[in-house]
């Protein structure tokens, strides 16, 4: 039974090599087929014009340089007068008044002198010649020394010089046409090259007005994208699968008498994954998909815009249900009358006209929906966002934790990483990160493991990938004073000392007087994630900014010009408070913020004079009673300062587990004292009276 049963086997494996080894003939077979009929198969030459070319070439190099038997031998004047003395020319024919051809008697072309004349190959002698020349300067000349040399050589015989004219009609015609066929190569070569750049599709100056967006469809082979490869974004790929069930299905939703939306557009900050969600679009509904970037409509030519659009919804139209994909829609979207380029016709919006015409242009079921994205919207045309053109406006913002977690086991797959490490850590490290920061920082981290050697990505890897993408690269070859280094030192640690006493300052992460880019030191925090923030929390993060340079005024005397940063932030926030989240007493609920953008052209501020010595005045109060109050903290914590940037001078490097140890833990002894500003009392106090004040908590006295 067991060889019965190896033999039955035996034969299913020889029945299995069989089956593969006549495939394999197969294949073999038909390639030998195609490669020498070049019938039957898919690899069979196509017929290339520049063959044409080469093919001219060489035969107008053949002519000219090989003349197929007809080449002649080129002698000089002493030659010649041998042949005469020894009786061997026939006849001489002078032709042009140029160039003699000598013709050698037949009976002498036996000779060996003259036999090799004839056995050059292509460069052979005809032998009814003529069989050499030579070149004259005159022809009067050329008779008196011919006449000469008969007297010498030929006194028995005479020679009587012929003379024809003949016309090269190859190189005339070619000294015709040479010109014309420079312009024309030149006139293609810069055709193409305008075509190549930003011309139409198929290459000829002719489809410049063609649409050039790519088409993906069941038969295109790309790497398919789904909604699995795209992490966090929840609500948006709510929205985004209704609008593929709707291609996939559109019965179940035109029978209860429902529309399918014409367009949606993807609204938010760069790096967030609109382009990636419409990706997924494409991999999922399974149907055609055209995708194109905004600034591919605009093209140097007039009308090239419009024309495009149109050819573009025409291809749509012919293979609907399909989608459209235009990306940075910005580009040619923008408000019309709202270009810098004043009085110019401008081809941008009659590029949006059309795109307007032809989406509230084509029937209502025809199954084309457009998907535009942008992180722009506020400067879009209003007549883009109505109802009817883009019916739905998805917003992709930046992910929260849970969403970042994700994201991360997304971007985690292809690295090979430590297995006890802990992505709900990272995610809370990157507060503010989009996907695309995300995804880099997860490359950041294995080309730092990859260059210190090691085998996995570690925890520490992604921290120096987060200090690296946020801080820059670390230059610690920065030749930098001792004096300086010490500046540095107390900037950071009045930082740190101020952002760790108050209650709503983020928590410090780390501190480092290392240079980075193009800081000389840095302090990382981690936000608190909220959606609103109150004016205490403003107020808060005001007086951390401002730790820095008060730590350089109340220890070193001197202020430098490392605060320049700090001091951007702190005016930009303090102009926001005052003149955009209403929250100074005297200037009242007041808001000047422009939300639509359309002040971006304005010559004119939206208030008055008086009104802008206001705000500029409650601005610099706000900011000073901060700067007080920020030296008023450092003072009561003098000797925590003193030991955290001795410390900062010593490791260069410290965490918040070190200003636990020096200052405890976090308490919060200093009330909000800018509320009596914010209520129109004038509470800026003299830094110098509150030195000795014995109950600081009780806030700042009024003057």
């Amino acid at each position: 039974m067991a060889d019965k049963k190896d033999n039955q086997e035996n034969t299913d494996n020889t029945g299995e090599k069989g089956k593969k080894n006549q495939k394999k003939e197969s294949k073999i077979g038909n390639s030998i087929f195609n490669k020498d009929t070049g019938l039957g198969g898919t690899s069979k030459p196509k017929f290339n014009i520049y063959w044409v070319y080469g093919l001219i070439i060489v035969a107008f190099l053949s002519i000219n340089f090989f003349n197929f038997g007809g080449h002649v031998e080129e002698i000089n004047r002493g030659k010649f007068e041998t042949m005469l003395q020894t009786h061997d020319v026939e006849r001489i024919v002078v032709v042009n008044n140029v160039k003699v051809d000598v013709y050698i008697k037949q009976d002498k072309l036996n000779l060996d002198k003259y036999k090799k004349l004839f056995n050059k190959g292509l460069n052979s002698v005809s032998k009814t010649g003529p069989h050499f020349n030579f070149t004259i300067g005159s022809v009067d000349v050329f008779e008196k020394q011919l006449e000469i040399m008969q007297k010498d050589f030929l006194p028995n015989e005479r020679l009587t010089a012929e003379y024809i004219t003949k016309k090269d009609i190859f190189g005339d015609l070619l000294s015709w046409l040479l010109p014309f066929i420079i312009l024309g190569v030149i006139w293609i070569f810069i055709f193409r090259k305008m075509n190549a750049g930003g011309g139409g599709g198929a290459g000829n100056i002719f489809n410049v007005g063609k649409s050039r967006a790519q088409i993906f469809d069941k038969d295109t082979t790309v790497t398919k994208i789904d909604f699995k490869d795209v992490a966090g974004l929840e609500e948006a790929k709510i929205e985004i699968k209704e609008i593929v069930d709707f291609l996939k299905n559109p019965k179940k939703y035109t029978d209860l008498g429902g529309k399918i939306p014409k367009g949606a557009l993807l609204v938010g900050p760069p790096g967030t994954g609109k382009t990636l969600l419409a990706k997924a679009v494409a991999g999922e509904a399974n149907v055609p998909f055209f995708s194109i970037s905004g600034s591919d409509f605009v093209e140097m030519f007039v009308g090239v815009g419009a024309s495009r659009v149109r050819d573009l919804f025409k291809q749509a139209k012919e293979k609907a249900p399909c989608i459209v994909f235009i990306d940075e829609i910005d580009a040619i979207g923008r408000a019309r009358g709202r270009n810098a380029n004043f009085g110019a016709n401008d081809e941008r919006e009659n590029t949006l006209n059309q795109l307007l015409t032809e989406m509230d242009g084509f029937a209502t079921n025809t199954g084309v929906i457009i998907l535009a994205a942008t992180n722009r919207a506020d400067i879009l045309d209003r007549a883009l966002l109505r109802a009817g053109r883009f019916d739905r406006q998805i917003h992709v913002e930046l992910p929260d934790l849970n969403e970042r977690r994700d994201i991360f086991k997304v971007h985690l797959r292809p690295l090979k990483i430590e297995q006890e490490l802990d992505v709900d850590f990272l995610s809370r490290q990157t507060p503010g990160f989009s996907g695309a920061d995300i995804a880099n920082v997860c490359n950041e981290s294995a080309l730092i493991a990859a260059r210190n050697n090691k085998k996995q990505v570690e925890r520490q890897d992604f921290l120096d990938a987060i200090d690296r993408i946020v801080g820059g690269l670390e230059k610690k070859n920065k030749i930098i004073s001792p004096n300086e280094k010490k500046t540095i030192a107390y900037h950071e640690a009045g930082h740190a000392t101020i952002s760790w006493m108050l209650e709503h300052a983020n928590p410090l992460v780390k501190v480092t007087i290392i240079p980075r880019g193009k800081s000389l030191g840095a302090a990382w925090y981690l936000p608190e994630e909220r959606q609103i923030t109150t004016t205490e929390q403003m107020l808060d993060e005001l007086c951390a900014t401002l730790g820095g340079r008060a730590a350089e005024e109340v220890i070193l005397g001197a202020i430098s010009t490392g605060a320049l940063n700090d001091l951007e932030r702190v005016t930009k926030q303090a102009y926001a408070m005052i003149s955009y989240f209403g929250m100074s007493k005297n200037m009242g609920n007041i808001s000047f913020y422009d939300s639509s953008g359309q002040a971006e052209y304005a010559f004119v501020k939206p208030y008055s004079e008086k009104t802008s010595e206001t705000i500029d005045k409650e601005v610099s109060d706000l900011i000073a009673l901060a700067y007080e109050r920020s030296k008023l903290i450092l003072r009561q914590n003098l000797d925590g300062l003193n030991n955290l940037a001795t410390i900062l001078l010593e490791k260069e490097v410290i965490f918040s587990e070190d200003l636990e140890l020096i200052f405890g833990k976090r308490k919060y002894p200093i009330p909000h004292e800018h509320i009596q500003f914010l209520e129109g009392k004038k509470t800026i106090k003299d830094s110098e009276a509150s030195k000795n004040e014995p109950n600081v908590s009780k806030g700042l006295l009024d003057i």
